[in-house]
């Protein structure tokens, strides 16, 4: 009887494994198909809707308005910016640096359309926030059925 051994490949487990999460996350966020670009890091996001607006909340502490940038186009909202590091003192030694720093991007895609004429957005204690109003085409309209 011969028995045929297979070589154990540990990182097609993990990449396959990775895949699986991928996936499951897709299926269960799927509603805002949403991209990353390869930038050095990307704001986490809190995505809301009520029946008037969709509003995006970022956490991008520790930057000013001129170095954060936001665009709408074809149903995308893109936040995109840089972080830069404080400026470095030639007497001093980093033992840990765990901030990040460097540009990002992140572009959500909308799950309706907007107005793009009234989209706000405001930025406190290190939160954007941005609002964006459906257009009559996004809201859920209600229909009254007649009895006869």
């Amino acid at each position: 009887m011969t028995k045929n051994l297979t070589k154990w490949d540990p990182f097609h487990d993990i990449l396959s494994m990775k895949e699986n999460f991928d996936r499951l996350l897709q299926d269960y966020f799927g509603g805002f198909s949403e991209k990353r670009t390869e930038e050095s890091w990307y704001p986490m996001v809190d995505i809301k809707e009520n029946p008037d607006e969709i509003i995006v909340s970022a956490e991008i502490p520790g930057m000013k308005k001129s170095d954060i940038k936001l665009t709408l186009s074809d149903n995308q909202l893109t936040i995109q910016g840089e972080r830069k590091m404080e400026k470095e003192d030639k007497n001093e030694t980093f033992y840990r640096i765990e901030r990040t720093y460097g540009k990002f991007k992140r572009v959500i895609g909308l799950p309706v359309e907007v107005e793009d004429s009234k989209v706000s957005a405001t930025y406190k204690d290190g939160v954007l926030q941005i609002r964006l109003p459906k257009s009559e085409k996004g809201k859920v309209k209600k229909i009254d059925i007649d009895v006869k």
